[in-house]
């Protein structure tokens, strides 16, 4: 067991104990509060009076898929070689060893969702992840996750440019849907058979992209669109609501330019990266007011880094700058906490501070959202105290 005391905690569960304690038992939280006692046995931190808050999550990056230092070898996000690959899995691309699950851990990033990049239409899929473990197997909670699509630039320039399809937004759009309406057709065939008790309905063919596509024809999962400018948000929205899927709507640089269309949808927004310079067209309209408008607008925002765009553990620091855009600090905190949870769907075990939640803590020496030099004394997932400065 390990016991936490003097903490300012900040659970995400809309109650703060300015002089708190946390017991944690087999992995999970079983009581927090400012009246905890501390069972015999226990192993005892002294949080200092620090802030304690849940481990931050990132929801959308590409840790241990792009690997830290390394050029084309450790280049595995994206197989450029056909742009529909709903059958690729990111977690066989993901090395545990890489130096940037250190690096979250360090930071504060206990949670995050990765996968493929964006150079295919369809890429495959993501999981959600602990930034802690000797074999990706050992760290997943969700697998698969969300089912990765692209549009715009990147997909564009990975076969256009080598004189393939797509090479216009309408390719991208028609390869999509070829494969969502061959993707329906699949999962109603196999419905028919299975329904018939093998009757006169024969199995459809195996199909390994259709079968990878099944939990999304399914609603079991979302499409996860890389999207940046406004056309394309709406494109995606578009060829989700013909197909009545679940859709989040990633990057979303041209969000603040049609909150009014994104209000009326209500899919949730995972904003990022906004950090650093306007590398290419489809970002020049980046801002950090983007975070505010669309969450004052009342949708469910997660801000991003897209590591690693942005280094991992700097996402404390992407939410500080849309603090200084004029987000409320709660608000940014719920955007590297409960909400990229809710969005992932997760939140039944970690963005908050609850008892019965996996115990992903993290005791910081300062605020990390309004203070450049504060950084985690401690860093706990899972009940193991894997970070200690």
């Amino acid at each position: 067991m390990l016991y936490i005391r003097n903490g300012r905690i900040k659970t995400m569960a809309g109650i703060e104990y300015p002089n708190g304690q946390i017991l944690i038992a087999d992995g999970r939280i079983r009581a927090v509060g400012e009246n905890v006692e501390k069972p015999e046995g226990a192993r005892e931190i002294d949080a200092g009076g620090h802030l304690v808050t849940p481990g931050m999550i990132d929801a959308h990056c590409h840790v241990g898929l792009f690997g830290s230092a390394l050029r084309w070898e450790g280049d595995d996000g994206n197989e450029e070689m056909d742009p529909i690959t709903p059958h690729l899995r990111g977690i066989d691309s993901v090395n545990p060893q890489d130096e940037c699950f250190e690096n979250a851990r360090k930071g504060g990033v206990t949670t995050i969702a990765t996968g493929p990049g964006s150079g295919n239409v369809i890429g495959g899929t993501f999981a959600a992840l602990k930034t802690y473990g000797k074999r990706v197997d050992d760290m997943v909670m969700v697998e698969p996750l969300a089912m990765k699509i692209a549009f715009g630039e990147n997909p564009k320039s990975s076969y256009g440019l080598n004189g393939k399809s797509p090479y216009s937004r309408m390719a991208v759009a028609a390869l999509l849907r070829e494969a969502l309406f061959k993707a329906r057709r699949y999962a109603e065939d196999l419905e028919e058979y299975e329904n018939s008790g093998g009757g006169d309905k024969k199995r459809p063919p195996f199909d390994m992209k259709m079968e990878a596509l099944l939990p999304v024809m399914r609603k079991q999962i979302p499409l996860k669109a890389h999207v940046h400018r406004a056309d394309d948000i709406c494109t995606a929205i578009r060829v989700a609501k013909e197909f009545g899927l679940k859709l989040t709507i990633d990057h979303c640089t041209d969000g603040h330019l049609i909150t009014e269309v994104l209000a009326a949808e209500g899919y949730p927004v995972l904003v990022g990266p906004t950090f650093g310079d306007k590398t290419k067209p489809e970002v020049r309209n980046k801002t950090f007011d983007t975070v505010k408008i669309l969450s004052d607008a009342g949708l469910q925002v997660a801000i991003i880094t897209d590591a690693p765009v942005i280094p991992i553990e700097r996402l404390p620091l992407c939410a500080g700058y849309a603090i200084s855009a004029g987000l409320e600090e709660q608000k940014a905190w719920e955007c590297i906490t409960i909400n990229p949870a809710r969005i992932m769907g997760v939140d039944g075990r970690v963005g908050s501070i609850e008892p019965g939640k996996d115990a992903d803590i993290v005791i910081h020496s300062g605020n990390p959202l309004t203070d450049i030099v504060s950084h985690p004394l401690y860093t706990i997932i899972d009940g193991k105290i894997i970070y200690q400065a």
